[in-house]
């Protein structure tokens, strides 16, 4: 089973312990390797990284870490760390308690941010980023009048950075709309991939027609709903996969396929191999 971790939470302290909370890694390894075996949370997770070495997978797609780079994560994605001692960087997690602003702006600034898991950087980028997140972890820290607020003001600012360094730009007003539907379509997907696997549904979730659907995907992304639809199929199939020790057809099942066999040579033609054989991988 795929264990789900928790932002840590402590009575003594006061204030964001158990909604935010950002770590110097020098200290938190304390010369020692982080080996952090497959899992997945249920807050933000954030890792900035200037000298480093190791492993990095996220949902199942593997990142050899050489730094200084980023890495974004979303709750419920999937992954495993292996970062050396000796390793230099943040870590920040917060949850959606606090940072889910109202302002719809801020909201998609988030959004955006998150939508990438990986942040290539130099040392002048990391550099930038850097003094930002000495910020934070002073205000972390220090707690003095105010620095919720404080944090995220540099939080919004941090993510301005990222998307900067990685050339995104936050859609102008014109453009927001379509975003908006985007993200909203991927968000459906996230929520009903076990019972709506059909363009036509989302369309409709969404009060789009699929033509109209489709044509802001591929805008935006460079694929067709169907192309997506069936990479979230694929990624929910190897959760499922992992997370039990339950027969494949238990998990074709699970996603709505009442025809195992056919499940199957779905997974091997998205995948190259079979539902056992990827299980057999992470055994």
């Amino acid at each position: 089973m795929i264990p789900v971790r928790h932002i840590s939470a402590s009575s003594k302290e006061p204030g964001l312990t158990n909604l935010f909370s950002i770590r110097n890694l020098s200290v938190l390894l304390s010369d020692k390797d982080m080996v952090q075996e497959l899992h997945r949370h249920d807050f933000f997770y954030v890792l900035v990284l200037n000298k480093a070495a190791g492993q990095h997978v996220i949902d199942f797609v593997p990142h050899t870490i050489t730094g200084p780079e980023g890495y974004f994560m979303r709750p419920g994605q999937v992954h495993q760390l292996e970062l050396a001692k000796g390793s230099t960087g943040f870590l920040i997690q917060f949850s959606t308690e606090f940072y889910f602003p109202k302002n719809s702006t801020a909201h998609l600034l988030l959004r955006t941010a998150s939508s990438s898991n990986h942040y290539p950087l130099n040392a002048a980028n990391f550099n930038k980023l850097e003094s930002f997140l000495n910020h934070i972890e002073r205000e972390y820290l220090e707690k003095g009048e105010r620095y919720e607020e404080a944090i995220m003001a540099a939080m919004n600012i941090f993510f301005i950075e990222l998307l900067r360094l990685k050339k995104v730009n936050v859609p102008e007003k014109a453009n927001l709309y379509n975003q908006e539907r985007l993200d909203q379509f991927r968000e459906l997907l996230e929520t009903n991939i076990f019972t709506h696997k059909q363009v036509s549904e989302y369309a409709e979730m969404l009060h789009l027609s699929v033509y109209q659907l489709n044509a802001i995907a591929k805008a935006a992304l460079g694929k067709t709903c169907s192309e997506l639809i069936n990479d979230q199929i694929i990624l929910e199939a190897k959760r499922c996969l992992l997370a039990t020790s339950r027969q494949v057809n238990q998990t074709a099942y699970r996603l709505g396929y009442e025809d195992v066999s056919y499940f199957i040579r779905f997974f091997k033609k998205q995948t190259g191999y079979s539902p056992e054989a990827f299980r057999n991988q992470y055994q």
